[in-house]
């Protein structure tokens, strides 16, 4: 089992209306089913249990239950989302939730036919990943103070962010054993329980042996711990303590805050190798892209960037 039982997260949830007992069993069986075949990481996982569960709950306000609704039942509780100022977004990971849920009780024999089936996602707005210049990236790496040990670790890690082009949940959850600095590779686990190799470069191998020798025993005193990337307690660090110190340092280079976030560091290093002339499939590889479309965005970015850059400086632009 990867959660609680219904009963207990129902307790823990009082102020939502209790989701009934046979939507709520199936939802379960669906995660636990879908968790052993897919090994989907628990936020995904959860994800998933919101959606149906916020789905039974309109359905027994309306009189029924989730495991039986049909085509025009979908659809109205879509009309209804969008009505209620959900973003499209919103409603276009519900329906993958649904199609998901369904797909499962069709494999099963539960039902002779898929709801979802010719229901279409929203359109959803472009939106093209902001990178920084590599001006403002070298100001952002130089930001920490590398003389005390947190800002080595800050270092490290911020060189480590841009130089593998990680996400941040696979940065703070890095454990020790998946630098290998001796090749020169890290070891990420990425969505889907995906293992990858990435190259570190030389100059994030050189903070990271930096960090290793001094910052690191330094922080961890002789406490025994398996992260890569601790606080002076020897807990790991959190996402949302990596997002504070990424605005931080950027206030410290500079840079508008409110234009930077961990997630920017992974685009600008997607970006920037691809200006230089990265063939799609390897990056596609390096950051851990099931589908070479979501990597295609990047050639917009890219670009755009180059449509702008023309329009500034060309004479006729």
């Amino acid at each position: 089992m990867v959660s609680s039982t219904p009963a207990e997260r129902r307790k823990s949830s009082n102020a939502l209306p209790p989701v009934p007992d046979a939507d709520a069993a199936a939802i379960e069986s669906f995660i636990d089913a879908t968790w052993a075949e897919s090994g989907l990481a628990r936020s995904s996982l959860d994800s998933y249990r919101r959606d149906l569960e916020g789905f039974a709950r309109w359905r027994e306000g309306c009189g029924g239950g989730l495991a039986g609704a049909d085509r025009g039942v979908l659809f109205d509780y879509l009309a209804w989302r969008s009505r209620d100022g959900y973003s499209s977004r919103s409603n276009a990971r519900l329906l993958s939730s649904l199609r998901a849920f369904f797909a499962w009780r069709l494999r099963r024999g539960d039902r002779s036919d898929d709801p979802t089936t010719l229901l279409e996602p929203p359109k959803l707005p472009r939106s093209l990943p902001k990178a920084l210049a590599e001006s403002q990236i070298d100001a952002l790496l130089a930001a920490p103070d590398v003389e005390s040990m947190p800002g080595l670790r800050d270092r490290a890690m911020l060189e480590l962010m841009y130089a593998c082009g990680l996400r941040v949940s696979e940065l703070v959850g890095l454990p020790a054993t998946a630098l290998n600095l001796r090749q020169g590779v890290l070891r990420v686990m990425g969505k889907g329980s995906k293992e990858r190799l990435v190259p570190l470069g030389e100059e994030a191998q050189h903070w990271l042996e930096r960090y290793l020798s001094q910052s690191r025993p330094a922080l961890a005193g002789k406490r025994s711990v398996a992260a890569l990337f601790i606080d002076g307690g020897g807990a790991p660090l959190s996402r949302q303590q990596f997002w504070q110190m990424v605005k931080r340092y950027a206030a410290v280079a500079g840079i508008d805050p409110a234009r930077v976030s961990p997630h920017g560091l992974r685009h600008s290093f997607a970006t920037h190798l691809l200006n230089r002339g990265a063939d799609l499939r390897a990056l596609q590889m390096l950051l851990g892209h099931s589908s070479l479309s979501t990597t295609q965005i990047y050639t917009l970015v890219a670009r755009e960037q180059l449509k702008q850059l023309h329009a500034k400086h060309h004479p006729r632009g």
